[in-house]
């Protein structure tokens, strides 16, 4: 049998070996690059990592001029069609739909996808993280094109997507406090509704409790922005976190609007509020740290917090973590998101190595602190040691690359190689638990070429119910405006 006529969302019959050229695989002594390997998998495990195995195997695939690795652990994962990347050259936020206008809280917020849209944009995110080799991801979406918060219902669609399609997923319903608003003059304000945020968290409970015990799906608490929770919000959703034993991820000391908001609110930063009310912890996974402070690092530090680093949204936002070597040297564990389209964690480690670089020089970062940060960091972070490695009983959770690329020719080192030289679109096949999720651009469970005229569909539908949530109401074309004035090709 050829690898191209395994089945896809199947786990292969009996005991079966990948070899290839080289092989990221973890040992007692440490990481290590082994040169014409091969892993031997059996049902959801790595049986065998090393040279040839001298076992019997039901199958045994030869990738040739490939690197075969632990799959890559997100935790800011895409979950939705990304509407940060209409942010990319329009600005200020208030203007161009990403606060809410007075006019439009009035008038009453909706829901600006059907439940089909919102199950459908997820499966398809879910596809694409498949398509960059991640294999454990813990979801993000925007909430401001939301009525609110998200719903139990489509999030029980999302884990019986991620199962059916081959994902490892932490998952959560986002609910909030409050928000953020623009009045007619252009100022801003927070404004609060805590029983609903209460409300929130209690669905939250009660799908994580669902979820206990499935295959593939694990629960997680996500209260939305940290400038859009309350005190109460917070606490109680760290009792609740430590009672069903799950991560909790709060985006925070990741932007001026935030900053400005939680000083003006509690009179100090977010992480130093947050370490007030005792709710800094272990579970805790903090992206993106951008502008926390050297207290506020401590802080992270000394309560065991992770930084989730997403430099590819950062960066593009004229943002920076300052930095990845200098988090390191403290002792905080650094681990990746992507948080934006494409969700490319190839892409996502040069970016934040060579952010780093330019920030501290050259020796600050290497590309093993960064591939280390993409993985067994993220594992970490969720409390397992059975993902994000490649070793005899680990997951059977493994990205391919193919190195035979013809675009990131001469070849150097690997890793080296696919950091710097590549980006996700080299992956040639993600596996997950065992189960080959995807091959050569083909996802289980979904037909991505088909899916992509539907996703701009829906997508350009959400672009044009923009006006309604802009300050103004101006039209699309203000909004936001083409790079050069369009013509009419006719």
């Amino acid at each position: 049998m050829r690898f191209t006529d395994l089945p896809l969302g199947e786990r292969p019959p009996g005991r079966w070996a990948l070899a290839a050229d080289w092989i990221v695989l973890d040992t007692a002594q440490g990481r290590r690059l082994l040169h014409k390997g091969e892993v031997v998998i059996e049902n959801d495990r790595i049986l065998w990592v090393g040279p040839r195995f001298e076992g019997t195997v039901s199958a045994r695939f030869d990738m040739g001029a490939a690197l075969v690795a632990p799959g890559f652990v997100d935790l800011d994962a895409l979950s939705d069609l990304d509407t940060t990347l209409l942010a990319h050259d329009n600005w200020p936020s208030e203007q161009k739909g990403r606060v809410w206008p007075q006019s439009y809280v009035d008038r009453g917020p909706y829901e600006m996808y059907s439940p089909e849209e919102l199950a459908f944009q997820k499966r398809f995110a879910f596809g694409q993280l498949l398509l960059n080799g991640i294999t454990s991801a813990a979801p993000i979406a925007s909430l401001f094109y939301r009525e609110w918060g998200e719903t139990v219902a489509e999030f029980t669609a999302a884990a019986d997507a991620a199962e059916d399609m081959g994902l490892r997923v932490w998952l959560g319903p986002a609910y909030r406090a409050g928000g953020m608003v623009v009045d007619g003059s252009g100022k801003m304000r927070a404004v609060f509704d805590e029983p609903r945020g209460l409300q929130g968290l209690e669905n939250a409970i009660g799908f994580a409790q669902q979820m206990q015990g499935r295959d593939l799906v694990s629960p997680m608490l996500a209260p939305d922005r940290v400038e859009t929770c309350t005190a109460t919000l917070l606490k109680r959703t760290m009792t609740a976190a430590e009672d069903l034993n799950c991560p909790v991820r709060l985006h925070m000391a990741q932007g001026q609007m935030e900053l400005q908001t939680v000083l003006a609110l509690h009179g100090m930063t977010a992480p130093h509020w947050l370490d007030s009310l005792g709710c800094l912890s272990p579970r805790l996974l903090a992206p993106h740290a951008t502008v926390a402070t050297d207290t506020d690092l401590e802080r992270y530090r000394n309560n065991g917090v992770t930084v989730v680093h997403c430099p590819l949204v950062s960066t593009r936002h004229g943002g920076a973590l300052r930095s990845f070597a200098k988090l390191r040297a403290m002792g905080i564990n650094l681990a990746m998101g992507t948080d934006t389209a494409p969700p490319d964690m190839v892409l996502n480690m040069a970016v934040g190595l060579m952010a780093c670089r330019l920030n501290d020089g050259l020796e600050s970062v290497t590309s093993a602190h960064m591939f280390d940060a993409a993985t067994i960091n993220g594992a970490k972070a969720l409390n397992r040691d059975d993902i994000g490695v490649l070793r005899a009983g680990a997951k059977a959770d493994i990205a391919v690359f193919d190195m035979n690329d013809a675009y990131m020719a001469p070849r150097i080192d690997p890793v080296q190689t696919l950091i710097l030289g590549a980006t996700g679109r080299v992956t040639r096949a993600t596996i997950v638990d065992g189960r080959l999720s995807m091959r050569d651009g083909a996802v289980a469970g979904i037909d991505m070429a088909a899916a992509r005229a539907q996703v701009q569909a829906q997508f350009d539908g959400l672009i044009e119910k923009y006006p309604e949530r802009t300050l103004g109401h101006p039209p699309v074309s203000q909004i936001f405006p083409p790079t050069f004035p369009m013509m009419n090709g006719d």
